[in-house]
């Protein structure tokens, strides 16, 4: 059996109690070694067996899974935030489909949300968004067509992007072709919840000065929207004196 574990945002006691069971229990884990934080592998039991896939690739991780499951051993794959976002985890399940290998997969928390909390930012505030976009820009690998920057960018809704900070200025161009304005509140925030995070408040024009003021240039996920400055927004009906809900009549 292989259990796909989100390893979460960076810091080890951000992984859900699931998670940290898993990895406890595992035989062999095989952790993203390039951003899972090596803390969470103080979760594992002695003997464990563990490898690093940031020097793997996806024929050497499937064989150590393969040998395992011919030991009846379990195997943890232990991924960064949440496996289903850019944990590159369907090829990996595809392949175990075929040896007739089960799987299951355990949650993680986010990137987009560690940042959030760090910055007790709320994405979805009423009349100013009600939509969160989470993209990338391409790079050395691309994105679809109609999935570019500039396509996204036209619904000005809040935005976070990943795997991205080493492109601020071109980011910054496309944003602003898109649709936002270039004063358009925007945040940085490097290794979010890790002890070594690090946070930067600017804009869409400014970004790109601003982060290489701060030395980021990976391992940080963008945050852009008006959101992110949080200062003109309606307040929620859900908790509105004179708005009625399945569990409350209004009172006004």
């Amino acid at each position: 059996m292989v259990n796909f574990v989100g390893a979460g945002t960076g810091a080890s006691d951000l992984i859900t109690v699931r998670g940290a069971k898993l990895i406890g229990d595992a035989d062999v884990v095989i952790y993203a070694g390039s951003l899972v934080n090596p803390e969470l592998l103080g979760y594992a039991k002695a003997g464990c067996e563990i490898h690093n896939s940031a020097k793997m690739t996806l024929e050497e991780v499937i064989d150590v899974i393969k040998a395992a499951e011919e030991s009846g051993k379990m195997t943890v794959r232990l991924h960064t935030g949440d496996p289903s976002v850019y944990g590159a985890i369907r090829e990996q399940m595809d392949e175990l489909d075929a040896l007739g290998i089960k799987y299951a997969v355990c949650p993680g928390v986010s990137a987009a949300f560690g940042a959030a909390a760090s910055l007790n930012l709320e994405y979805t505030l009423p009349d100013v968004s009600q939509t969160l976009i989470i993209t990338r820009m391409e790079g050395r690998t691309p994105v679809p067509e109609k999935e570019k920057i500039e396509s996204l960018a036209a619904h000005r809704a809040s935005m976070a992007i990943y795997l991205s900070a080493g492109m601020t200025e071109e980011l910054s161009k496309r944003l602003i072709k898109g649709g936002y304005a270039p004063e358009t509140p925007c945040a940085v925030v490097y290794k979010a919840t890790w002890p070594e995070e690090k946070t930067v408040i600017c804009t869409i024009e400014t970004l790109d000065k601003a982060c290489k003021e701060a030395g980021i240039s990976k391992t940080a996920i963008i945050l852009v929207g008006d959101a992110v400055a949080h200062n003109s927004y309606e307040r929620s009906k859900l908790y509105s004196p004179d708005f009625s809900t399945e569990f409350r009549e209004a009172r006004i």
